[in-house]
């Protein structure tokens, strides 16, 4: 097995004298790009075929049905359970098939034969590791993607879907080599980029005190979408983004115990955060019956969650951040956050479009196209390898019952001054 050094060192030996050129319609001709998918599976309602599918029938945006600037000439899927749909679309759209990723990005020849990758490592059947973490193969993935980009001397850009990786010194790997080599890489949740209610961004520059997302889902999978609702907002304060220097994860009644702390402080959170983002949320559950609008006691959403689940952590530059998972509760993502000089909070809802349409990966997927034809992303990969890098760290305090430092998340960047979310 290549080690971490050796297979930097190869990947960034490869590139010297090279410069890894990128797609020829990003320098500014007009031909058609060529994109292979990579993906675990492709069946219903899978990340894959709503993410694959935008590409190969288009998707609607800005009210018109945009068809994307890329034709798919490739196809890799890891797994074919039932109600694999890949050969369909193979069969109906023209497209091969590839037995290997090699194969789909060389598109059957000798040499690099894509102009950009989409990369979906969600969904499938996978293990878990002795912490939870389902170990989807998106770092693996990946360094077969960039093994073909190194052995044919040219780079194309390359999304990949949600974490970079449950392991964080690969997905550290993953940003280094892409910075190394010389592509663009972007990665992430569908939640930064859809719609909001409010229709709110942090103000540029501000000054932030602490951050909250109330979410449903599970442990290792719908918590990175939390986490990204908060590091989207938050990337934005005053100074940018330093990283994160402890996380704490709780789970069951160490959760109403730190609800009752009354404060941050105390091993708590802000209670108006906590108000503010249940005031936002449109799917609040009722504990008693014949209400459909009853605000809910402490008590009563204690009878309603009967597994919480609260990721706490500060900031390097002293913010502080609270991902609440209250299944039971809610089933939206909302956000809230306490701003310096600001009374109320800023608070808002992520709206996520029903099924079958789930309008938010077209989003997330116009955010993809748009680097793929640019070559630049339209926000740093880092957000994703901070939002990463908690993760891991809150699965591992979830398993030990500790607070971790975590001097190794010291991820320094700053975010896009124009707001990316969708606004029409």
């Amino acid at each position: 097995m290549v080690s971490r050094r050796g297979f930097l060192g190869s990947t960034a030996a490869g590139a010297i004298g090279t410069s890894l050129p990128l797609p020829a319609s990003a320098a500014g001709t007009q031909a058609r790009q060529r994109m292979a998918i990579v993906t675990t599976v492709w069946r219903f309602q899978s990340h894959g075929q709503h993410m694959g599918d935008r590409f190969l029938h288009g998707y609607p945006m800005n009210g018109r049905w945009h068809q994307p600037g890329l034709d798919v000439v490739s196809i890799y899927v890891d797994q074919v359970p039932p109600g694999d749909l890949s050969r369909q679309r193979g069969q109906e759209f023209g497209v091969k098939v590839a037995p290997t990723i090699a194969e789909a990005l060389r598109c059957g020849g000798k040499t690099l034969a894509v102009d950009a990758v989409l990369v979906i490592g969600e969904h499938g059947d996978y293990p878990n590791n002795e912490l939870g973490q389902k170990k989807y193969p998106r770092y693996e993935f990946f360094r077969q993607i960039v093994d073909v980009f190194r052995r044919d001397k040219r780079a194309v850009p390359v999304f990949t879907d949600k974490h970079l990786s449950w392991n964080w010194e690969w997905a550290k790997e993953m940003v280094e080599t892409a910075h190394a080599m010389g592509f663009p890489l972007m990665a992430g949740s569908s939640l930064p980029v859809t719609w909001r209610l409010p229709a709110v961004d942090l103000p540029w520059g501000s000054e932030v005190e602490e951050l909250m997302s109330v979410a449903y889902g599970g442990i290792d999978s719908y918590d990175f979408h939390a986490l990204e609702v908060i590091q989207c907002l938050a990337e934005r304060r005053r100074g940018g983004e330093s990283g994160v220097a402890w996380v704490e994860a709780l789970r069951g009644d160490a959760v109403w115990k730190a609800q009752q702390a009354g404060g941050w402080e105390s091993g708590g959170w802000d209670p108006a955060l906590f108000e503010a983002c249940l005031c936002r949320t449109q799917t609040l559950a009722q504990a008693r019956a014949g209400f459909g609008h009853r605000h809910p006691s402490p008590d009563e959403i204690r009878s309603l969650v009967k597994s919480p689940v609260v990721y706490r952590f500060q900031y390097a530059d002293g913010a502080r951040g609270s991902m609440l998972l209250l299944n039971g509760l809610v089933r939206d993502f909302t956000f809230s956050a306490r701003l310096k000089g600001r009374d109320e909070p800023l608070s808002a809802l992520f709206y996520l479009p029903p099924q079958p349409n789930v309008q938010y990966s077209a989003i997330l997927m116009s955010k993809a196209e748009e680097m793929f034809l640019t070559g630049r992303p339209p926000y740093p990969v880092e957000r994703t390898l901070l939002t990463t890098g908690i993760l891991a760290a809150a699965m591992k305090s979830l398993s030990t019952g500790q607070r971790l430092e975590t001097p190794h998340l010291a991820v320094r960047y700053t975010g896009p001054r124009e707001s990316t979310f969708c606004q029409t």
